[in-house]
């Protein structure tokens, strides 16, 4: 019988599936709108964290916090910060 993914296995599942959506906006020549191509290059940065996740592994959070603001740096982006603030409200 096949194994239930959990909460994490889920999130981590559609997260890899959007970054394969998203593979032909990733690139300075995409030609795509600059929101579609932040969204595929941070799907792009965390591509492997999810996989870890589906294997059951855990990865190095420091390093994928590291890829976030690298996503911010080249776009402009603001998503370390707005995930400091979902941090802050959840507690």
């Amino acid at each position: 019988m096949p194994r239930e993914p959990d909460q994490h296995q889920i999130l981590a599942f559609a997260l890899y599936e959007l970054r394969l959506l998203l593979a032909g906006h990733l690139g300075p020549d995409s030609g795509s709108e600059p929101a579609v191509r932040a969204a595929a290059h941070l799907a792009y940065a965390l591509h492997n964290q999810a996989l870890a996740v589906l294997e059951g592994k855990s990865f190095d959070r420091a390093q994928a916090l590291r890829a976030i603001a690298a996503v911010d740096e080249r776009f402009g982006e603001n998503f370390m910060q707005q995930l400091s603030e979902a941090m802050n409200r959840a507690v």
